[in-house]
């Protein structure tokens, strides 16, 4: 590889990659074939190597902190058995590791995200019933980070959910808190209620910047960092989709079908082609891609620690690190800057649309994934 990912810290001795592998993608139910662990496994190995050492799942990713678990697991064994010796059991291995002042060589993000049916029922029991799967499925001592959510703001007891992850935090399961597609009135609730948030997870990208409505000036003011999402738009920000006719309904998948919502919010499937028109001269004077220079975009963001990337394979590795190369000019961003200027939307604050009862936003979300 030629370029090795950067990190950054979002905490007193916590440091991320800027670029975040995102494993929705793994998810079961979310592509038509179920994920082969061998290839996924050499995939991470791969992007790990490159430093990419930070993955993004959630519980109600299904399948996927088990994936991720066992996937940290066989590399951590394997860096340990290099310093150790093999033949170690796994808490053995964790000691020698930490006695070493070795790092972990993973990071793992999860969320806490309660079904929706079940919010007014939300305890201590059932945040310590959840926080305790992800650990059993993820394995280690504690977790990385858990990112908090909540789909019905009219349903009360966020705040008090939020304090009850802060008291697993304090019992040692949790090592940091980050939020997830909240709003800004409510991230500030969360705050002002005591509970220490490190990160927001939001949508962020060429295509929508809504976080810029209020939620960025917000982060910078309390220190939190943004982890941004669909910075690709599903893969929609690349040159495969440059010069290509409109898709139309049914889509391959639910992340192409949520992105395409965004494109329509943003001004129509004319003026994104435009914009991929603007990034594919960009990326010829940089010689990257189109892909990089998306990425790019949204890692010189404010408050912007990181990018998610979903991928399946190993296959773009490349042309993503090629954005930590690239440095956009004056030039470059004046002439992204006219296009989004005659964008429509999308409007609001971050997840506003999403939260819309029986919108087409809201039609392709599954609220009830932790059921059982």
């Amino acid at each position: 590889m030629r370029t090795q990912a950067p990190r950054t810290s979002i905490a007193d001795g916590y440091s991320i990659s800027r670029i975040i592998v995102g494993a929705w993608q793994l998810s079961e139910g979310h592509a038509p074939e179920a994920p082969q662990r061998k290839a996924i496994f050499e995939a991470f190995g791969r992007m790990a190597d490159a430093g990419l050492t930070t993955f993004d799942c959630a519980d109600i990713y299904t399948g996927v902190e088990k994936l991720l678990g066992e996937f940290h697991g066989r590399r951590l064994a394997g860096h340990t058995e290099k310093r150790a010796g093999a033949g170690r059991s796994a808490a053995s291995m964790e000691i020698l590791k930490e006695a070493a002042g070795i790092p972990s060589p993973i990071q793992i993000h999860t969320k806490f995200v309660p079904d929706r049916e079940s919010l007014a029922s939300i305890d201590r029991a059932h945040v310590e019933r959840i926080i305790d799967r992800s650990l059993m499925r993820l394995g280690g001592e504690h977790l990385d980070l858990v990112q908090f959510a909540w789909w019905d703001y009219s349903v009360p007891g966020y705040i008090e959910a939020a304090q009850r992850l802060a008291e697993q935090q304090q019992a040692g399961k949790i090592r940091h808190l980050g939020a997830t597609n909240c709003d800004t009135p409510r991230l500030a609730e969360i705050v002002e209620a005591g509970v220490r948030i490190v990160s927001h997870q939001v949508q962020y990208s060429l295509l929508d910047h809504r976080p810029e409505n209020g939620m960025v000036e917000y982060c910078r003011e309390h220190g939190i960092h943004l982890l941004c999402y669909g910075s690709l738009a599903g893969g929609f920000l690349t040159d495969r989709w440059l010069d290509a006719e409109e898709p139309h309904k049914p889509l391959p998948n639910r992340s192409l079908t949520k992105y395409k919502l965004i494109i329509d919010e943003f001004g129509g499937w004319e003026l994104f082609q435009e914009l991929l028109t603007v990034l594919r001269a960009i990326a010829d004077k940089h010689a990257v891609s189109i892909g990089a220079a998306a990425i790019r975009h949204v890692l010189d963001r404010p408050q912007v620690a990181a990018a998610i990337v979903g991928a399946r394979n190993a296959k773009y590795l490349q042309q993503n690190l090629d954005a930590f190369s690239l440095q956009l000019d004056q030039e470059d961003a004046d002439r992204i800057e006219e296009i989004l200027s005659r964008r429509s939307g999308p409007g609001g604050d971050t997840f506003d649309l999403e939260r819309v009862p029986g919108s087409s936003h809201a039609g392709i979300m599954r609220y009830n994934l932790n059921r059982g």
